[in-house]
């Protein structure tokens, strides 16, 4: 393989399996090879450590396994049984008249993934033990010394400070992001919706019906309405993203132009846009493009119109506005990324350039925009996948209305694909339908961002503009 090539995606997956079976191997041959001290921390782990005189670790070991025996023993295995039914027996009375609460299958879903995470946690832990072992072994027979309780210590805050510094935060992760994550993708395979809420109802697996249900193009099918939130959330993160970066790059040159006076005040006026809270300056303009707003209002007692404008009924009038809207918001942050940027070109490109003869567009399109697009490429992406789950814009303007009645799941024509999923989850309880969308609002982002990110010039070639 030369240097410089990556290895390909079916080569990642067949590196992944050799080096999978190589550790397998590895730990037969340390079974196999290890003094008895070593077989027995297979079961008992930190049993090694501890006749080895390395308490610490011997300790931190046994304490592991304790802890998880006790964890399984009196509150992982109890979940972890109902784990394919989601629970057998829902909310009803027993025979004195008070409540029987049965299963819960939201907590036995919830705990049966938390149970789930811990063993493939202490299967790395139990894994590491094995290998502490070995290598323990191996420096014996070098005639090394091993390392001290103090010397363990001391290692924690220095050469392993990272991975002391990082053991909170990794357990948050998976805690607050992992395990969430894992519950949705679980509830997309179930019936959770609003007739079968825990406790008082009973939710269980459906296999991959509500894909079905998303993808099917019938009357009770969500497959017209997928399809149509999806092409308008890309439609509007494409001009959501290139417009304002276009229309920030004009606003930045056009301020940075010889001879444009107050230069200074045109900039705080611009910023002063992101001064102001968001919500509240989309509330207003919100406001004022309303039947009984302001826009209408004027229109009106100039003559210009004799009815109110419907841009927020019309979906394709909502859908503009919308667009041109998010520009107030969009342009002056482009404004600021590329002044900077710009004060960082070098004039003697500009000067060869008008030497030559090249007039301003030529300049732009050949010195100018090929240096913005080469640093911004990253920052343009990143825009891009924010602006597919761009939830404030939309809900606080139309709310993702004008809804109709073609629209299935309380849709509107202007909801993307995040603000249909909040609506699924708030209004109509459809935890299994909202779940669904949650995965294809991944697979979208995650699907464009690896494309659109592997032809960046800037990630292609970091070293291509010179």
């Amino acid at each position: 393989m030369d240097k410089g090539k990556q290895p390909s995606g079916m080569g990642k997956i067949a590196g992944f399996f050799k080096w999978f079976g190589a550790d397998i191997a590895d730990i037969g041959t340390t079974f196999a090879k290890g003094n008895w001290m070593t077989k027995v921390s297979f079961l008992i782990m930190g049993f090694g450590p501890l006749l080895r005189k390395q308490f610490l670790r011997g300790i931190a070991f046994l304490a592991a396994e304790i802890a998880f025996i006790c964890y399984m023993v009196f509150f992982g295995a109890g979940y972890l049984k109902d784990i394919t039914t989601l629970g057998t027996q829902g909310r009803g009375f027993n025979p004195d008249g008070t409540v029987s609460y049965g299963d819960n299958s939201f907590l036995i879903l919830l705990y049966s993934i938390l149970s789930i995470i811990i063993i493939i946690a202490f299967i790395f832990v139990w894994r590491l033990n094995v290998r502490q072992n070995r290598n323990a072994e191996r420096l014996l027979a070098e005639g090394k010394k091993l390392a001290t309780v103090k010397q363990d210590f001391v290692s924690l805050l220095d050469e392993h400070f990272d991975k002391t510094l990082l053991a909170l935060p990794v357990l948050g992760v998976f805690l607050f992001i992992v395990l969430p994550i894992a519950f949705m993708i679980c509830v997309a395979f179930t019936n959770y919706d609003a007739t079968h809420q825990a406790p008082a109802q009973l939710f269980t697996w459906v296999g991959l019906q509500n894909f079905k249900d998303l993808f099917s193009f019938g009357t009770s099918g969500f497959g017209s309405t997928f399809v149509t939130i999806l092409l308008w959330t890309i439609v509007w993160a494409f001009f959501a993203t290139f417009l304002n970066y276009f229309l920030g790059m004009a606003v930045a040159i056009l301020i940075n132009k010889k001879g444009i006076k107050f230069k200074k005040l045109w900039r705080t006026i611009l910023v002063m846009t992101i001064a102001v809270p968001q919500f509240v300056s989309l509330l207003y303009i919100g406001k004022m493009f309303a039947p009984d707003g302001l826009v209408n209002g004027y229109l009106m007692r100039w003559g210009l119109i004799d009815s109110a404008i419907p841009f927020w009924q019309d979906p394709t009038l909502a859908k503009i506005l919308i667009i041109v809207l998010n520009c107030w918001v969009g342009i002056p942050y482009i404004m600021l990324i590329c002044t900077g940027l710009l004060m960082n070109i070098p004039a003697d490109l500009y000067e060869s350039a008008r030497i030559d003869g090249a007039n301003a567009f030529q300049m732009f399109r050949k010195i100018t925009l090929p240096y913005m697009l080469f640093v911004t490429g990253p920052f343009l992406l990143t825009q891009f996948t924010g602006n597919l789950n761009n939830f404030n814009i939309i809900y606080l303007l139309s709310g993702g209305g004008p809804t109709s009645m073609s629209l299935n799941g309380g849709a509107g024509y202007t909801d993307l694909l995040v603000t249909w999923l909040y609506k699924l989850t708030l209004n109509d309880t459809n935890y299994k339908m909202a779940s669904v969308i949650g995965i294809m609002v991944f697979l979208v982002t995650a699907i464009i961002s690896l494309v659109v990110y592997n032809i960046l010039p800037s990630v292609k070639d970091e070293e291509g503009f010179q």
